[in-house]
């Protein structure tokens, strides 16, 4: 991207919805605007863990003023990403439908350990390079994060379902302090948290630092009473306590530097926070300006090029432990890839590229299954897509991926897919196309073959061959005449010319 390009990133919390707008200069991006609004959509999610109407109202009203701020803005500038409540709401889709629609962009649901990753990303970003070891800690509305790294490089994550709205629902719902409840909610944070004892023991880490929410509001009510500012101490941590069981109730808090918005969820997030320092044997927490919103920002630079996007590194890595077979992988990938061209002409070179990238994952990995058996490979590989933790990839583009590898051989009608998605099923069709192509695991002869699509009404594909290609290439012939009779049971048709 060209310095002076402007980027903007939603970040979808449990308690607050954000918005980070900034711009790009010489690889750093400077805030130029920052929009938060407590939505507290994690109060929403009743016990069937559906969101309710008003949680839901709630968020698209927000979202449709982040929407109308980010008017002019272009795909590739905008990354909106979502955590834990939407990863745990059984109706996230009604929400996300809609949400997207008024906010004007995709909304990626990611999982915990990717929302781990991009918070150390904005972080490590936030701060000077260095070579000490770092423990980031981010407590959120219904999640907490744990991640262990050094410099840029985030090497330990994990993501624990304790927050601050979530406990302080559970252990303070009418809103008053006592110390029984705090020492009931800090021993149900640790019994979550307990996990994290060896990933996270204290030798390996230098300095702690604490991201967002929870840890940046303890951060400004103890600087604002005289501790040091900027640092959350264990000593600092009992004082708040006792400030909090003084007061009795969330109303009654009359503490300086505590935003009127934290107060109903001061309670959760002290009693998390300190399970953390107790558990980790924390004395002290330095407060960080970076969060996973920043981290998303940084992100959409990395994936501008594939030598830097961690979606292909975290492909690479599974093709190697799965020990997939990378020769015929990119054959098949040099062969869809060049098909898919055919049929993309008429969209932006970026978008096009985009979707290329996606295809040769699809390719690289649709293989990945023949480890667990070669019978019924393919859905063997769809599984393990479906639910693996892949570095980079937010859970629809999982699904997508998913997709595409199950669909590679077989039957149409056991997709879960959108046949409506054009590109979608381009991307379908060459991959398949490829697999057919490829069968000897040879390079086959593409030479006059040619590949057409009708997305109109019609919806049909034409493959065309050169004259006595199928005298030639026979079995070939066969499977692309049985791919003919596959397609003929979707909403698309496929022609052999």
């Amino acid at each position: 991207m060209q310095n002076g390009t402007r980027l903007a990133a939603v970040d979808l919390g449990s308690n607050s919805f954000r918005l980070e707008i900034g711009r790009l200069d010489h690889g750093q991006i400077h805030r130029t605007e920052y929009l938060k609004e407590t939505v507290r959509q994690g109060g929403g999610m009743d016990e069937e863990r559906n969101l309710g109407p008003e949680a839901m109202q709630r968020g698209w009203d927000c979202l449709a003023r982040f929407g109308e701020r980010l008017a002019g803005f272009r795909k590739a500038q905008v990354r909106a990403v979502a955590t834990q409540t939407l990863r745990e709401a059984r109706n996230r889709d009604e929400f996300l439908s809609r949400a997207e629609k008024v906010l004007g962009f995709p909304i990626d649901v990611v999982s915990g350990r990717e929302e781990a990753r991009l918070i150390y990303q904005g972080v490590a970003h936030s701060l000077p390079q260095s070579a000490e070891r770092r423990l980031v800690v981010d407590i959120g509305g219904r999640s907490t994060e744990l991640i262990l790294g050094q410099g840029f490089d985030a090497r330990v994550m994990e993501s624990y379902r304790v927050g601050s709205v979530a406990w302080s629902m559970r252990y303070f719902p009418d809103a008053q302090f006592t110390p029984m409840a705090f020492r009931m909610a800090e021993i149900a944070a640790k019994a979550v948290l307990d996990e994290a004892l060896n990933a996270y023991r204290r030798s390996a880490w230098d300095v702690a630092y604490g991201a967002s929410g929870t840890i940046g509001a303890v951060g400004d009510v103890l600087g604002a009473a005289g501790w040091p500012p900027g640092v959350v101490t264990a000593a600092g941590l009992d004082w708040l306590l006792a400030q909090l069981l003084a007061a009795q109730r969330a109303d009654n808090l009359r503490i300086e530097g505590m935003k009127d918005d934290r107060r109903a969820v001061i309670g959760g997030g002290l009693a998390v926070l300190r399970a953390v320092f107790e558990l980790l044997q924390i004395n002290e927490m330095h407060a960080a300006e970076g969060a996973l919103r920043h981290g998303a920002l940084y992100d959409m630079l990395d994936r501008e090029h594939i030598q830097t996007d961690m979606r292909a590194t975290t492909v690479q890595r599974l093709a190697s432990r799965f020990d997939i077979d990378a020769v015929h992988a990119l054959r098949v990938s040099q062969v869809a890839t060049s098909l898919f061209r055919q049929i993309q002409t008429n969209i932006p070179e970026d978008q096009r590229d985009r979707l290329e990238r996606k295809l040769d994952w699809a390719a690289r990995l649709h293989e990945i299954g023949a480890q667990i058996s070669h019978s019924d490979y393919h859905k063997h590989g769809a599984y393990i897509i479906g639910n693996t933790d892949a570095p980079g990839f937010a859970l629809s583009e999982l699904q997508r991926l998913s997709q595409l590898i199950l669909g590679h051989r077989g039957k149409l009608r056991k997709l879960d897919a959108d046949f409506e998605d054009a590109s979608f099923v381009q991307q379908l069709i060459a991959l398949r196309l490829a697999v057919v192509l490829c069968h000897a695991r040879r390079d086959p002869d593409l030479k006059g073959l040619t590949l057409a699509c009708n997305a109109g009404p019609v919806r049909r594909f034409a493959l065309g061959v050169r004259a006595g290609w199928a005298e030639a290439w026979p079995q070939s012939a066969h499977l692309l005449r049985e791919e003919v009779i596959a397609w003929q049971k979707s909403p698309w048709t496929l022609q052999l010319l």
